[in-house]
C-alpha cells in the first residue's frame, strides 16, 4: 500500500447530467476517500475545473490566454470547496489550500503547512492550479506531488480504465498498455498528461497510475496497487 498519494480528479468527473456538480457522486467519493484516510494513507487531491470552464475553449472565443487560465483556476477552487464539503459531511478533517490567495475562502498554499496537515491525517485539497497561467492542473498535480514527496499520482479517469494507443471509444481494436515509461508516453504522444507534467514526473521519479474511477472502490484498490490500470514509471 502506498503511504502518501496525490489523487488527480478531473472537473468533469464531479459533474452530472446537465449539472456542474453531482451531489450523489460527491457523497460516494467522500465515503471512499474517508475509508482510505482511515486506513492511515496520507491523501492529497488536485482537482480540475473543466466542469465549469476550460481556458483553452474560451481562448478560441478571443479571450486572452492568461485571463482564460485565471478563470479556470477559479473553477478549480469551486470544485475543491465542493469536495471539502462532501468530506466534512463524512466527518473527515480536511483543508483546502489555494495557489491564488483568497483568505476568506481557504488557506494559501504553504508547503510546510500542507505537510503538517498530511502528517496529522487531514486530507489536503489543492485549488487554483499552480497560481500561474499557461500551466494545466496536470502540471499542478506533478508539481504538488513532487513538493509533498508523494509515492504516486493516481490519475482517476472518467470511464477510461488505462492508457490506450488510440481512443477506445472510437476504435474497438485499441490496445491497452499495462506499463509504460515516461519516454514511451512522450515519444508515442499519448494524451495521458501534458508534456510538462510528464517531464516533471520523470525528473522527480514519481510513478503514475491511470485507472477508471467510475467503478466503485477503484480508488481504494489503486492505493493498494490492486486496480486494473496502466502504470507509468521510469522503467518500462
Amino acid at each position: 500500500m502506498y503511504k502518501r498519494v496525490l489523487l488527480k480528479l478531473s472537473g468533469e468527473a464531479l459533474s452530472g447530467e446537465g449539472k456542474n456538480l453531482n451531489p450523489e457522486f460527491l457523497q460516494k467519493l467522500a465515503k471512499e476517500l474517508k475509508g482510505i484516510a482511515d486506513s492511515g494513507v496520507e491523501l492529497a487531491i488536485v482537482v480540475g475545473g473543466g466542469n465549469f470552464i476550460r481556458g483553452k475553449e474560451i481562448q478560441g472565443l478571443g479571450m486572452n490566454r492568461a485571463q482564460a487560465d485565471y478563470m479556470g483556476m477559479l473553477g478549480t477552487v469551486i470544485n475543491a470547496l465542493a469536495v471539502q464539503n462532501a468530506l466534512e459531511n463524512e466527518g473527515v478533517d480536511t483543508r483546502v489550500q489555494t495557489a491564488v490567495e483568497m483568505p476568506r475562502v481557504a488557506e494559501p498554499f504553504i508547503l510546510r503547512r500542507a505537510l503538517r496537515h498530511l502528517e496529522k491525517g487531514r486530507i489536503v485539497i489543492f485549488g487554483a492550479g499552480t497560481g500561474s497561467p499557461y500551466f494545466s492542473t496536470d502540471t499542478t498535480a506533478a508539481l504538488r506531488a513532487s513538493e509533498i514527496g508523494a509515492d504516486v499520482i493516481l490519475m482517476a479517469k472518467n470511464g477510461v480504465d488505462g492508457v490506450y494507443d488510440s481512443d477506445p471509444k472510437l476504435n474497438p481494436e485499441a490496445k491497452k498498455f499495462d506499463h509504460l515509461s515516461y519516454m514511451d508516453v512522450l515519444n508515442k504522444d499519448l494524451k495521458v498528461m501534458d508534456s510538462t507534467a510528464i517531464s516533471m514526473c520523470m525528473d522527480n521519479d514519481i510513478d503514475l497510475l491511470v485507472f477508471n474511477m467510475n467503478e466503485e472502490g477503484n480508488i481504494a484498490k489503486a492505493v493498494r496497487q490492486e486496480v486494473d490500470g496502466t502504470v507509468i514509471s521510469r522503467q518500462h
